[in-house]
């Protein structure tokens, strides 16, 4: 494939890309208004209350991948390990009295006062660089910068454990052990890596009794159909409702307090309701897209590095789109999880945009090496 055709294919996907993006994102914008504007209306005296923020935390977002899209990608991989620091730094700051806030018993969030920052969402992205890293150069690596390494790997996790939050301490970990899987690290290695953070996982679950709740729940939630298994009850009779083609935009009887948190990590479920199962297919479908066309742009990319990282953000959005809905449709138990770009919320949404940059990055790399006519490993000279 020559120069101008592999500019000109890359081109043509990154638009494909943007737009697919974009379309996403106003499904966020529309549905977290109709999910929100009974409860803003209640308790802020303002049906846009949400929105308003949604499309602030968007308007942060643009302007956060306008400025990784245009810095070197190879800065962001030489000097990742700085900004994972920084991530486990306010990680750590969430339990201490007066800077972290908790909700519902769980110390995950920073109060400034104005907005709340979940510095778990960001902690996710650093740690594919850092453990990418890690895994490429371990046969370089002395004993003193494997341990090192494998604290900045591990202490996140148990950071995630202490607050807690396991959904996002799955996630990290799934990244780790999929980052290891795609790199050039030893496959008798990572079989026994593999064994290790399954074991890890497994052990966490059943840590807390609330987890053993959780997975009992999910078993048989009618047990318990007015405290523990009242959500996802009506999570099940707002997709009842919508049934082929919805109730009408606006019109869900679920979010009229029926239904916690109807505009975040349920808000598909309200989609569901109000557009029914046209609706649903509707946003996998376009959810597919947008994966199949990062995957798409990932292998068009000449570095080793960059292709890997792109591939694992990908696959990080499309696991939690995955996973959440998986949750709000039953197959999985009741876990706090967002769905990426349409459910409301700041820190994971900039989170996810942090990623988004991070790949127009590479793919500026990339360009620039078509032109220059570097070879494969450009990222890491």
């Amino acid at each position: 494939m020559n120069t101008e055709h592999e500019h000109h294919e890359i081109d043509r996907l990154t638009r494909y890309f943007l737009i697919t993006l974009a379309v996403i994102c106003f499904i966020g914008i529309i549905m977290v208004y109709s999910a929100s504007y009974i409860y803003a209306k209640d308790v802020y005296k303002n049906s846009a209350f949400f929105l308003i923020r949604q499309l602030t935390f968007m308007s942060l977002g643009a302007g956060l991948i306008f400025f990784l899209g245009r810095t070197r990608f190879a800065f962001w991989y030489k000097f990742a390990q700085y900004l994972h620091l920084f991530f486990i730094i306010l990680l750590i700051l969430t339990f201490v009295p007066g800077i972290g806030a908790g909700v519902k018993g769980a110390s995950r969030w920073l109060s400034f006062g104005f907005m709340r920052l979940q510095p778990g969402e960001f902690i996710k992205y650093s740690t594919i660089f850092v453990a990418l890293n890690f895994f490429e150069n371990f046969d370089l690596f002395d004993r003193k910068e494997i341990i090192k390494n494998c604290v900045a790997i591990l202490l996140p996790l148990a950071l995630l454990l202490k607050q807690p939050d396991f959904g996002t301490f799955t996630i990290c970990l799934i990244l780790i052990l999929f980052v290891c899987y795609m790199s050039s690290f030893s496959r008798k290695y990572f079989y026994s890596i593999l064994a290790v953070g399954s074991s890890l996982a497994v052990a966490a679950l059943f840590l807390k009794a609330y987890r053993i709740q959780r997975l009992l729940t999910f078993i048989d939630p009618w047990k318990n159909p007015k405290t523990t298994g009242f959500q996802i009850i009506q999570s099940y009779l707002a997709f009842a409702n919508g049934a082929f083609l919805g109730q009408g935009l606006g019109n869900s009887n679920e979010k009229l307090f029926y239904l916690p948190e109807a505009h975040n990590d349920f808000i598909f479920s309200v989609l569901g309701e109000e557009l029914g199962f046209v609706g649903v297919f509707g946003v996998v479908a376009i959810v597919s897209l947008f994966i199949y066309l990062g995957f798409k742009i990932a292998l068009q990319i000449r570095s080793r590095i960059s292709c890997i990282i792109v591939s694992t953000i990908i696959f990080t959005l499309g696991l939690q789109w995955s996973l959440n809905m998986c949750v709000v449709l039953g197959l999985l138990p009741t876990k706090g999880l967002n769905l990426p770009f349409i459910s409301y919320g700041g820190s994971s949404l900039i989170a996810n945009f942090l990623g988004i940059g991070f790949i127009l990055s590479a793919i500026r790399e990339h360009k620039r090496s078509l032109d220059l006519g570097l070879d494969e490993n450009y990222n890491e000279k």
